[in-house]
């Protein structure tokens, strides 16, 4: 699904029925609002759905801080309580949530802040603080105007009475090739429980939907997980470092436009959310050299029609099905950010995927079943669904387990959910 405004659809009316706020609670929905890509069935019949232990959580809303344009990544630093929060028109931030302080922090990278583009994702080096690297994720440009994803590094500094920098910032990989347009840079950055920095990579909006297009066209890094070293280096046990006609740093494709990614602690594993062509979202188990269909399967609609974009991917070879789908006239559900709840918060939520919608405007909560591609994903019922947001990223607070939202506007807050 686009990034932008969706049409009205059966989402605007679970909204309109009523949302969270403050310490209001909904009533469970009628389970899962997609489909089930381990099943492929409609997970919508009440009879179907698992009990839901955390229907009846209630929960306050808090204001961290204001006024970021268009937030875009957040990022807790360990053992210092405050938070990283990337802006899409450049910016990059350090907020204090104890009082809502926010310094700017000298050294972001220059950005194409065009469409899509700009100031992306943030991420921590595994070792933290020994290791003070903070990894960037964002946009810009070469010589002739094309753009793609970058990968970038610097050392923060919070020393003396210096405003916090990142010293010699510079770009660690940059994603081949660069492209027109300013659609479909992805991009997330996590680290695995291994070490290794995984990094999605959109497929910068080619409309040659068929079997050369970019995401399938293993030479290129579009469409695609990157999984790269700490230094930016394609990792050595990558699945197509012998093959002479691919890339070394890719580790899945077939992707469109993935926005969200996690690791779950039960299992390791990285999980996804990415954009279909118009619904057809998906959540993916990445798998170590999976082809995941786009464009040559997908469960989308053709945009301005409801007619499958193509062949399921139940219906197509060698192409790995997601575990969680909207398929094509459901309204879709265009994600960005996720993080597996593990806090001590909300213990009925523990273990829970929370996902951020743009165009339909609240924070997804999804109990996942199993641990691999033959999970089970359950839809619960919305939070935050009565705001008007464009949920853009969501963390969890290490020391409280507070759950942290950012929202997608160009003057914008940073929400914070804890316990009523």
């Amino acid at each position: 699904m686009t990034d932008g405004l969706d049409r009205i659809d059966r989402r605007t009316a679970l909204r309109a029925a009523g949302g969270l706020a403050g310490a209001t609670t909904l009533p469970a929905l009628s389970g899962c609002l997609g489909d089930s890509g381990s099943d492929g069935t409609d997970g919508s019949d009440d009879d179907d759905a698992p009990p839901d232990d955390g229907a009846d959580v209630a929960y306050d809303v808090e204001t961290v801080a204001t006024g970021f344009e268009n937030p875009w990544g957040l990022a807790f630093l360990p053992d210092d309580g405050r938070l990283l929060i990337t802006e899409r028109t450049g910016g990059l931030s350090l907020v204090d949530p104890a009082d809502g302080t926010v310094e700017v922090v000298a050294g972001a990278p220059e950005v194409f802040a065009e469409g899509q583009g700009g100031l992306l994702d943030v991420a921590l080096h595994p070792d933290y603080p020994d290791d003070p690297r903070v990894y960037l994720t964002y946009a810009a440009t070469n010589d002739a105007g094309e753009a793609t994803t970058h990968v970038g590094a610097g050392r923060l500094s919070l020393d003396g009475d210096d405003a916090p920098g990142l010293a010699g910032f510079e770009p660690i990989r940059v994603a081949e090739p660069f492209r027109g347009g300013s659609n479909h840079f992805g991009s997330r950055a996590t680290f695995g429980p291994e070490g290794s920095l995984y990094v999605t990579v959109g497929d910068r909006r080619d409309t040659d939907f068929g079997p050369d297009h970019v995401s399938q066209d293993r030479s290129t890094e579009l469409g695609a997980t990157l999984r790269l070293t700490s230094d930016g280096d394609p990792h050595p046990d990558n699945p197509f470092v012998d093959d002479p006609d691919a890339a070394d740093a890719l580790y899945s494709y077939g992707h469109r436009n993935p926005q969200a990614m996690a690791v779950r602690p039960e299992t390791g594993r990285i999980w996804q959310c990415e954009h279909g062509e118009e619904d057809g979202d998906e959540i993916n188990v990445v798998e170590r050299g999976g082809n995941y269909g786009w464009p040559v399967a997908s469960e989308a609609c053709r945009y301005g029609t409801d007619d499958p974009f193509a062949p399921a991917h139940g219906e197509r070879d060698g192409v790995i099905a997601p575990v969680h789908f909207w398929p094509c006239g459901s309204g879709g559900f265009p994600p960005s950010g996720a993080v597996f709840y593990d806090g001590d918060a909300f213990p009925e939520w523990r273990g829970d995927l929370f996902a951020g919608t743009l165009a339909a405007q609240y924070l997804g909560r999804f109990a996942v079943d199993g641990t691999g591609l033959d999970a089970t994903v359950t839809e619960r019922e919305p939070l935050l669904a009565d705001r008007g947001w464009r949920m853009r990223a969501v963390a969890v607070e290490p020391d409280t387990g507070h759950l942290y939202a950012a929202v997608d506007d160009a003057d914008a807050p940073v929400a914070r959910i804890v316990p009523a």
